[in-house]
């Protein structure tokens, strides 16, 4: 192939190069839609937990944090020790006096919320308190029957079930780290801790009706054992009538003995 040819091709090759280191380095800002819509419910602003996590029914949560510093990153540990960047919607700061703004807002008085391969990172506004406060909100989506995420502030966590969730009966309800209680409010169930130092908050949630279809699914099993059990009981009989009828002088009881074989007792 001559230097001519190869021309095009290195071409290419670089700007695959390019796009790729861009898209694995660098980062982006989120559309405006994004960061302006609407949460699924509003924000629970004033909660007295530093961190209030609501979990709704279409696999997805509502975060509230109360800021002790001027910057976040959003972020989800892989299986291998990376970071992946969390998808965020609808994203609110409120400020210490009460005031709520959007994202675009936010971004407009001189913060900032960029997405990169491996997280989303916010900046608080130029006119936030020195050394953070307020509180940042954001949507994103969880995963059906389990919540996962890390511990961006430490303290206080309260983490809200969709309704008829429960976390009590294990293996299908767990929750990490210790040291957390149960309450109860209205027709959910609400997971506490007063002071989280863990890396990663985890609740593993299940529906009511999960351990009823578990529990007949566990009857329907022991029915289908106890039947074979007998048929198997009665073809050792019909084999013992049968034997019986030929003549044969053969216990067939000694066929199912457990002594060992001749020579080896």
């Amino acid at each position: 192939m001559t230097r001519r040819h190869l021309l095009p091709l290195l071409g290419l090759v670089a700007l695959v190069l390019t796009a790729g280191c861009a898209g694995l380095f660098g980062s982006q800002p989120i559309s405006d839609e994004q960061l302006n819509e609407e949460p699924p419910s509003p924000y629970v602003w004033d909660s007295e937990v530093d961190a209030h996590i609501t979990i709704t029914e279409n696999a997805r949560f509502q975060a509230v944090y109360r800021m002790n510093d001027t910057r976040m990153e959003l972020f989800r540990r892989d299986g291998f020790g990376g970071r992946n960047a969390i998808p965020v919607s609808a994203v609110r700061y409120r400020y210490p006096n009460g005031t709520v703004v959007t994202g675009t807002e936010l971004v407009a008085r001189g913060g900032s919320i960029n997405r990169s391969r491996s997280r989303v990172a916010v900046s608080l506004p130029d006119d936030s308190p020195d050394g953070g406060g307020g509180q940042l909100a954001f949507t994103s989506s969880s995963t059906p029957k389990r919540f996962s995420l890390p511990t961006f502030v430490d303290g206080s966590y309260a983490v809200v079930l969709p309704p008829d969730r429960r976390v009590e009966v294990f293996p299908f309800g767990k929750v990490s780290p210790r040291g957390y209680e149960v309450v109860t409010d209205g027709d959910s169930r609400v997971v506490r801790w007063d002071d989280v130092t863990a890396d990663a908050v985890s609740v593993q949630f299940y529906l009511q009706r999960d351990l009823l279809i578990f529990g007949g699914a566990a009857a329907g099993l022991a029915v289908v054992g106890a039947v074979g059990v007998l048929y198997y009981k009665r073809r050792i009989e019909e084999l013992r009538e049968q034997r019986e009828e030929l003549g044969l002088d053969v216990d067939t009881d000694d066929e199912f003995r457990d002594d060992p074989p001749p020579g080896m007792g």
